[in-house]
Formats: C-alpha cells, structure tokens, sequence
C-alpha cells in the first residue's frame, strides 16, 4: 500500500478495511485541505464552460424545472424537455392549471414518470397553499413534493442565496476521491459523513458559486471513466491520484437487484385506422401512462398462440375474434432495477366493438394526445407505425 503523500501517513494494508479506512481518513482532514479544496475549485470555475439556460438566472421556477427534469437525467436529453415545458407553462401558475394529461404527454420518453407527477403536485401546492410563490428556505422547499435534500438545496442557493451546499453523485464522487475514502455514499452515515464533508468544503464561500464550480467540475472534470487528473486544479493534493484509487471510488455497500419482466402488448387494430389501447393504473412503472393491452409474464419465449391460454391474457379481449398479423423480434429495456423484455403481437380484430369496459378504442390519428412508455414510441418510430399500425 502506498502513502497517501500530501497527509504523511501511511495506510498499512490490516487498516485498508472500509471501517478503519474511514476512521483514519476522518482524522486526516484539516482546515488546510478545506481551504485548498474551496479556493482551487472556485478558481477553476467559469460559468461559460458548460452554458445552460438555468445558470446564472435567479427564477425559482425555472432553476426548480430544471432540477426535477434533470433527476435521473443527462443535461442532454433533458435540456430539450425544460425548453418545451417552459414554452408551454411560462410560470408555475399555468403549469399548476395544465391538464394532467397534457403534462405527462410533454413528459413523454424522459422516463421516471413520478417525476411528472409530482411536478404537477408540487406547481399546485405553490399555487394554492404559497400563493403562487415558491418557499425561500430548505426547509420550506423540502415540503414540496419531489423536492429532496440535494434539489432544496440547488434551489435555496441559487435562487436565494441561502448558504447551503449541494450533494449529488458529482459531490460524493469528488470527495470521496479527493479525500481517498471509501466510506459508501449509499448508507445514511456515508451520506451524512459526506454532507459534513461538502459543508465544512463550502465554508464562508457564496454557495450560488461553489455549489455550481462542484457540479461542473464533477461533470467537467472529474467524471466517472474520465477523469482529467493531468490538468485537475485538485491534483496537487488528491488522494485517490497519490494512491491510485480514482476509478475505485465512490464505493457502494448494496448492489442493485435487477428482475427480468416479459411484456408482451397486444396491437389490435381493426383495419380501418382504430386500435384499442389500456391507462396503467397501478402502483407500478409506468404509472398513469397509456399502452396497448398487455400479457405480462415471468418466462421467456411463450409463442403467440400461447398468449390466450395464458392466465394473464386481459379479460374482455375474445381471442377467437383476432387473426394474428405478425410479432415484432424481442426489444430490451432497461430501468434502473429492472430489465423489461418486449414483444409486440399485432391483430386484426375485424368487429371491433366502438366501446370495450375498461379500455378506449382510439383512432390513429389521436396518439399523439396521449402520453405511452418509450418503449412503445420508440417501437412505433423505428416501424414507422405511428399511424398506420399494419
């Protein structure tokens, strides 16, 4: 094991185990490595290195649309989603009047669609219980729904000036290497060690700036696979560089348990440009959003002529009134603990009723006002069946 240099201390290997590491890193820390930490990261900053519409703006709103677009979310694929919002609902007056329907729609392919829902929750609750105005406190933030430690506390800072410091997976990322610990950042210790961390980091500094220098850094500089030890303004005293443990921290404690789910959508489609579509309504993925029927199982490979004698085949749907057309090959999805395999069984349903309990008969030409997982857009951009599903 080597030195961690810029602490003269040497780590022997019996100590190198996750609680004593942690200990003896603890009493490592000093003022000086906080003050080295701040005053190199805010002499890095530049705001125009990573320009977005959000920054340097003090609009509680918009910095709050950002967030909650941005959980979960790479600023790329976000980016275009909090432009169309803010178009469509310039305050959070209108947006708390939208219609559900029409938000989740505007959501549609961003994933992680509690998000919308608590958006919605939250615009409403400003509207009626804050008139209209969003808390100017942490704590105050904190009650809204959706709103979380790290989202209160990116709002308090940049829209008004409250000194608190922000802590996401680019914070935890560059403590853990910049002080070489391997406290795991996915316990409520490890996360309240780090709080402390980014805390005592921020010190007397305007947090407005420090929090944006650390998120950029972290998604500038010091990222995941690639981080630019060579040029980092942190280098001269970076733990993990000295020790060689850059790409080994963060640690995590628990590992992600991901099941597999077998969907197979039925598309039953009459011919003469209707389809019969279902609103997901349990507490589940996709919650709210819109669908073809659906035959869910937990075995790979059932056949399509199989799919009616399963005990999951949708009630009200007579399976001797359908002529199978075709079946698409398997398509993967991947969540964040689950991996959704997809197969789309197309029907010809020749006397398909004008009303079926439970389930609306669209037209074609009506998908685009209603809000469906990414899995099935993007299956009906890729075989351009957004409107002719044969």
């Amino acid at each position: 094991m080597r030195s961690v240099s810029h602490y003269n201390t040497v780590i022997p290997p019996r100590l190198f185990s996750r609680g004593v590491f942690f200990s003896q890193l603890c009493r490592m820390h000093t003022s000086d490595d906080e003050s080295f930490f701040r005053d190199a990261l805010l002499q890095w900053y530049r705001p125009d290195r990573r320009p977005m519409p959000w920054k340097a703006i003090t609009d509680p709103y918009r910095i709050w649309l950002s967030e909650i677009i941005l959980q979960q979310t790479r600023v790329e694929q976000g980016l275009p989603y909090f432009e169309q919002f803010v178009e469509a609902y310039p305050t959070v007056m209108e947006l708390a009047a939208a219609e559900d329907e029409a938000v989740m729609k505007l959501w549609e392919g961003l994933g992680y669609y509690s998000r919308a829902r608590n958006l919605l929750k939250a615009a409403r609750m400003v509207a009626n219980d804050h008139d209209g105005k969003f808390p100017d406190t942490y704590a105050g933030l904190r009650g809204l729904p959706g709103v979380g430690p790290y989202t209160a506390a990116a709002i308090a800072s940049f829209a008004f000036g409250r000194q608190v410091a922000v802590l996401d997976g680019n914070v935890f990322r560059i403590l853990a290497r910049f002080y070489n610990d391997a406290t795991p950042i996915d316990t409520g210790k490890g996360r309240k060690h780090y709080q402390e961390l980014v805390d005592r980091g921020l010190g007397d500094a305007e947090a407005r700036l420090f929090n944006q220098a650390i998120m950029d850094f972290g998604a500038l500089a010091c990222t995941p696979k690639k981080a630019s030890c060579n040029v980092c303004p942190l280098a001269e005293r970076c733990g993990a560089l000295v020790d060689g443990t850059v790409y080994d921290l963060p640690v995590k404690e628990k590992k992600v348990k991901r099941r597999t789910r077998y969907f197979h959508f039925l598309i039953l489609a009459d011919g003469e440009g209707s389809t019969v579509i279902e609103q997901r309504l349990e507490k589940d993925i996709w919650q709210s959003l819109y669908q073809f029927p659906l035959v869910e199982t937990t075995e790979p490979g059932l056949k399509t002529d199989a799919l009616a004698l399963h005990p999951n085949w949708p009630d009200g749907l007579p399976a001797r009134d359908l002529r199978f057309v075709k079946r698409s090959a398997p398509m993967k999805h991947l969540l964040t603990h689950q991996t959704i395999i997809t197969v789309f069984h197309h029907f010809s349903w020749a006397n398909l009723p004008s009303e079926i309990s439970g389930r609306i008969i669209l037209e074609n030409k009506m998908f685009k006002n209603y809000a469906f997982p990414r899995v099935i857009t993007r299956y009906l951009a890729e075989k351009s069946l957004l409107l002719d599903l044969f």
